[in-house]
């Protein structure tokens, strides 16, 4: 996959745009800036934005290419983002250390996904939001980007699954139109979740509380 991805980030052309992801963008400006971590930011479209916005931002992915450029949106922007290659499955931060993580079509084989995503719960704070949006299985019918494995596409059901310790506060699937660079272009079958860092519900499902009720 390394391979893959600086292949296609090394084109000139930032191939999905220098602009953020339209939903990213909504949901962060509801929130206050803090830390935020950002898995597979690929060219850092939404780090810099974020960073624009005054977070502290934490990216990662696995494609040197992809930081190279993200580096140089940041510089052009004149904003700092923090920004390192690793593994979705092996990278680490402190936990309690994120105000938000964002998973902005960071499509990952199931068992790789199912790690990053119990991380990323991890990193955030109690009160900590969790922004997603992704691709579901419905997209293998349309032109406008995406893995071509059924494996790689997610399900509410599976979201769900993912994020249980979270108090989920959308889980959305819809069709949309979207305008992303070269890469992501047209008719789209998206899940979009937000989930936040309850911590009475990781204290119940670690069953150290009971909640009485009247």
């Amino acid at each position: 996959m390394k391979s893959f991805w600086d292949e296609r980030y090394s084109a000139k052309e930032y191939i999905y745009g220098e602009e953020p992801n339209v939903f990213f963008a909504a949901e962060l400006r509801k929130l206050k800036p803090g830390t935020i971590i950002l898995p597979c930011d690929g060219e850092g479209r939404n780090g810099v934005y974020a960073a624009s916005a005054g977070w502290t931002v934490k990216a990662f992915d696995g494609s040197e290419e992809g930081k190279a450029k993200a580096l140089q949106l940041a510089a052009l922007k004149k904003v700092e983002i923090e920004y390192v290659t690793g593994d979705a499955a092996t990278i680490t931060y402190p936990e309690k250390s994120a105000d938000a993580v964002a998973f902005i079509y960071a499509h990952l084989p199931p068992d790789v996904r199912k790690t990053a995503h119990q991380n990323a719960i991890k990193w955030l704070k109690p009160g900590g939001v969790l922004i997603l949006e992704v691709f579901n299985p419905a997209q293998l019918n349309n032109t406008s980007g995406g893995p071509k494995d059924v494996a790689m596409l997610y399900t509410k059901e599976m979201l769900q699954k993912d994020f249980e310790l979270l108090e989920t506060v959308l889980l959305q699937t819809l069709v949309t139109t979207i305008d992303e660079g070269d890469r992501h272009q047209g008719k789209a079958d998206i899940i979009r979740y937000i989930g936040i860092k309850n911590k009475t519900l990781m204290l119940r499902a670690w069953g150290l509380v009971v909640i009485l009720r009247q």
